[in-house]
């Protein structure tokens, strides 16, 4: 059941990504672009896409139990560290660059865009990286920088 509910899930991102235009690199560009034709479309479907998650969070955590799963996964880190930090870089980096980012990405590929394939296919070999280094620096034992923020509410808190 939690492959069908992440499958519906998956869908549903898809064609809110289709259908508010997020699946074209020059909308993303355009949104970026403040000082030239700013398109404004990105922030309001980001300020949508908060509004439905915010929502969908706060009946979560009423709830007793999730509706597919034996229990709640919420995060239990709550500190900023380097690779997170770079992490975060990195992303903008790249979604300034190709205007595109891993679900729009992931959307477009039904197309076989040459282009989108190479992204796709970079995106996956970083993945592997991240995996493969991420893996040596926990073996390692040396510890990330850390920034300690404050930490999520949570069911206890109220």
């Amino acid at each position: 059941m939690p492959v069908l509910a992440s499958f519906v899930c998956g869908l549903i991102f898809g064609a809110g990504l289709l259908i508010s235009g997020m699946t074209d690199p020059q909308k993303v560009l355009g949104f970026l672009d403040l000082f030239g034709a700013w398109d404004a479309t990105l922030a309001f479907v980001m300020a949508g896409a908060v509004a439905v998650a915010a929502s969908g969070f706060a009946i979560a955590r009423r709830r007793a139990a999730p509706a597919f799963a034996a229990r709640f996964l919420w995060p239990d880190r709550n500190d900023i560290d380097a690779p997170l930090v770079g992490g975060a870089v990195l992303f903008g980096i790249g979604w300034g660059l190709a205007g595109i980012c891993p679900g729009p990405a992931l959307v477009n590929l039904a197309g076989l865009s040459l282009p989108i394939v190479v992204f796709v296919a970079a995106m996956i070999v970083g993945m592997i990286g991240q995996n493969l280094f991420g893996e040596n620096f926990r073996r390692r034992g040396t510890p990330a920088p850390r920034i300690e923020t404050s930490p999520l509410p949570s069911r206890a808190d109220g």
